[in-house]
């Protein structure tokens, strides 16, 4: 066995495999697998193996195809068998709801040159004779769809990763893993240790396990899932060709060809929990005892869609274990807290995904980024908010409802509240709705109804009229938005400035009392964050970003190493804030504090501490609404104080308290980008309007990477979109958009109703060789086109006049 290795995977199932073949495609050979059983134990042995290439998320989907696509390759490379059947997949919609949903993702297959297309009745009757679809009012066909086999897929990636060099060690498990002063690892197992420079978690089913060598916990938790296969079925015997697989989403099951028979499968609601505390070490080919009684309800439904399979007899139950996220994706990526500790747990759909997964893992290892942004896989979407109880409720949920829409801008109530901030029970009485944001409660809206709570849907909702009223309310006056979900981060010392200064691509301030815009420029030369930055003292910064990127950009704090006595706090707990803003909002502080608002006095991005209504504030005069405004940071004890009088002073000048669904409203109408919307690592500055935020006579982090893409044409350009939405429905992300002849154009990246404009509009990409400001595009909504125009500016006071008043 090998005593030193580039990378050492822990687990030999579907995902170390291809994370091992990927790592050596990619130059990366002294690398090793080590596997406490052989290889697929656990999981992968018993899936199902279904493979499909659409998703809701745009890169997932990108992920999805690429998959799907290397398993023949992998065939051809290696000479092992995966077992592709690609009969293909019909789609099914019994409801308009599951239609549009249908239909977006067959506008996004078109932007992607995917092959996902309607057909009628009789056409699906054809592609598959023994179902029936009279209940059906829309079905979509995948050509591409089927399944593989699970052994056959895993010995090909381990065949292809031997066959350039990779080492695999089966039965060696592994008993501890040590971090060694400059980083690296070693990875102890009965036999001998491995020096290695990374660890990669897949441990699968012992994700859990493998974590806690290194001292991690994981929000993961395992699930018994079932399905099974019947004996030989005559009607399908005698087809003599395979049939379509059928994905019956609102039927809740799945349903395919195996053998002469049929595989059924379904996420019941009744769902089991298995091994709350640590997956048995000695588990490794086992399946549950059968209990079929509990998936009944879903079989009928299955039966009743293709008739034949109601008296067939069952030939095996598959009863094993899957283990899941709180979210149901992946929990993927380099630990923020440790050093080239890399997880790939917790995926559901692996046999779709598994290339993708293994590829980007092994370019962020590799290259140090990967190609996409994979925030909606990133482990630091969590933190440790997202402890046991929240993971088994937000698991139970999520099994539960498997096949179940996830609508724009829906929030589940499962596992909350995780976190809440001393002014939650204050925003309840004002009717408060509530949206999930790094683990706080944060508003949403207010419908000055206790308990009111959001309907979902792909139309406007019962939030549309009221969101409205917050942003008139705020346009026309004043509004009181809070910020506590922004995080916060304190740099003190004599090496603040310095530490700063070779962190992000803009000026740091130098100066007490001054604020600036700027960039964090990512491993490939992209935009990686954006932040506010004030020097609120000698030798003292306060910085402000995303507050659900507040774990991401740890990874890139830690690329620059923090000067001797200076220290880094991240602040987020217990700092709360207000953004107070609209026309009246000078008045309105200026009731509140003895300090000089006046424009000339208090000039825009500049900042000052003073009291408001008796507590200490640092007051930055920013806003994130395109209008007047101050954003207000108090310590979290004194934010019941700070919000109560704000409002109460609020109510003389008409405003009152403003959420998140009009703050979004707003930016759009002034054309901000978000992180995690239109920042992100995958585009450059110039192409997100932030270049000139870049000053080249200084050194800051990435700026090799930078100065290698800074003169390239821009690939697609941020811009904003004003949108005929005649469905009552708007734009809300990753809606396809064509030019009138049908050439894809670019995406939708945010969207809302622009209220202070009377239109529907929408942030997105436009490719610049296709589509210019000025020009008519089709942005399709529901899944159709809707008439829009790329606009020049944007909507709202384009030249920022309010903002500086």
């Amino acid at each position: 066995m090998k005593t030193h290795a580039q990378a050492v995977v822990i687990g030999g199932g579907l995902v170390g495999c291809s994370i091992l073949y990927h790592l050596a495609k990619l130059g990366w050979t002294d690398v090793v697998l080590l596997e406490r059983d052989e290889l697929t134990a656990g999981s992968t042995w018993h899936a199902a193996a279904n493979i499909h290439g659409l998703h809701d998320n745009n890169n997932v989907t990108r992920v999805q195809h690429y998959t799907m696509n290397l398993y023949k390759e992998l065939e051809k490379e290696t000479g092992q068998g995966c077992g592709v059947f690609q009969p293909g997949s019909l789609y099914l919609a019994k409801t308009e709801q599951r239609e549009h949903q249908l239909r977006l993702q067959e506008a996004k297959a078109k932007y992607y040159g995917l092959n996902f297309h309607e057909v009628s009745r009789e056409q699906a009757k054809e592609l598959h004779p023994l179902a029936q679809f009279d209940d059906i009012r829309c079905i979509m066909f995948e050509p591409d769809g089927g399944n593989v086999d699970p052994s056959g897929v895993t010995m090909a990636y381990a065949a292809g990763a031997r066959a350039m060099g990779a080492q695999i060690e089966r039965f060696c498990p592994v008993i501890g893993t040590e971090q060694q002063p400059d980083g690296s690892w070693i990875v102890k197992t009965e036999t001998g240790d491995i020096h290695t420079q990374w660890v990669v978690n897949a441990g699968g089913l012992w994700g859990r396990e493998v974590a806690a060598m290194a001292g991690l916990t994981l929000p993961l938790q395992p699930t018994e899932h079932q399905y099974f296969v019947t004996e030989s079925i005559s009607e399908v015997a005698n087809l003599g060709r395979r049939l379509p697989s059928i994905a019956d989403r609102d039927g809740e099951y799945y349903f395919r060809q195996e053998g002469n028979g049929f595989l059924i499968g379904a996420y019941e609601k009744d769902m089991r929990f298995w091994a709350e505390n640590g997956t048995p070490l000695d588990f490794a080919h086992e399946l549950f005892p059968d209990d079929l009684d509990r998936i009944m309800e879903n079989v009928i439904r299955a039966t009743e869609r293709v008739p034949c399979a109601e008296t067939a007899g069952v030939k095996r139950v598959i009863n094993g274990p899957m283990i899941w996220s709180p979210d149901s994706n992946a929990i993927w990526g380099p630990v923020p807290e440790l050093k080239n500790y890399f997880c790939c747990t917790g995926i559901i759909p692996g046999f779709s995904q598994s290339g993708g997964l293994g590829l980007l893992a092994a370019q962020w290892m590799i290259e140090g980024e990967p190609q996409y942004d994979m925030f909606a896989w990133d482990l630091a979407r969590f933190g440790d908010w997202a402890d046991k109880a929240f993971t088994k409720s937000r698991v139970a949920d999520q099994y539960a409802h498997r096949f179940a829409i996830h609508f724009p801008n829906e929030e589940r109530s499962a596992g909350r509240p995780a976190r809440v901030r001393p002014v939650y029970e204050l925003q309840k009485e004002l009717g408060c709705v509530f949206g999930l944001n790094c683990g706080w409660e944060h508003p949403l809206w207010f419908s000055g109804t206790p308990g009111t709570q959001d309907t979902n849907s792909f139309n406007r909702q019962n939030w549309w009229e009221p969101v409205g009223r917050e942003v008139s309310m705020l346009r026309e006056n004043v509004g009181v938005i809070d910020i506590s979900n922004f995080a916060n981060y304190v740099i003190k010392g004599p090496g603040a400035f310095d530490w700063l200064d070779k962190l992000v691509a803009n000026k740091v301030p130098t100066e007490v009392g001054r604020s600036c815009l700027t960039p964090l420029i990512s491993v490939r030369g992209g935009v990686a964050g954006d932040f506010t930055i004030t020097k609120v003292a000698d030798d003292e910064y306060m910085m402000v970003g995303s507050g659900m990127a507040e774990r991401y950009h740890q990874r890139f704090f830690n690329m620059v190493e923090l000067p001797e006595g200076t220290t880094f706090e991240v602040a987020t707990n217990r700092i709360a804030g207000f953004n107070v803003a609209g026309p009246k909002s000078r008045g309105m502080l200026q009731r509140l504090t003895n300090a000089d608002l006046s424009n000339e006095s208090f000039r825009f991005m500049r900042s000052r501490t003073i009291d408001v209504a008796e507590v200490e504030c640092l007051a930055i005069r920013v806003s994130f609404t395109g209008d007047l405004g101050w954003e207000l940071h108090c310590a979290e004890e004194d934010q019941v104080k700070l919000y109560a009088a704000l409002l109460e002073a609020a109510k003389e000048f008409g405003g009152g308290p403003v959420g998140g669904r009009a703050l979004g409203s707003l930016r759009i109408e002034k054309g901000y980008g978000s992180w995690g919307r239109e920042y992100s690592q995958e585009y450059w500055p110039q192409e997100v309007g932030l270049a000139g935020l870049i000053k080249l006579d200084k050194d800051f982090l990435n700026k090799d990477a930078y100065l290698k893409v800074k003169d390239n044409a821009p690939r697609e350009m941020l811009s904003a979109f004003e949108i005929d939405a005649v469905n009552d429905a708007d734009a809300s992300g990753g809606e396809p958009i064509f030019t009138p002849d049908g050439q894809p154009a670019g995406r939708v990246t945010s969207g809302a109703y622009g209220y202070s404009v009377g239109k529907s509009l929408a942030l997105g990409y436009a490719n610049p060789a296709v589509a210019k400001p000025g020009d008519e595009v089709e942005v399709f909504i529901l899944g159709k086109p809707h008439k829009a125009r790329i606009l020049e500016a944007a909507p709202f006071d384009p030249k920022g006049t309010r903002l500086r008043a």
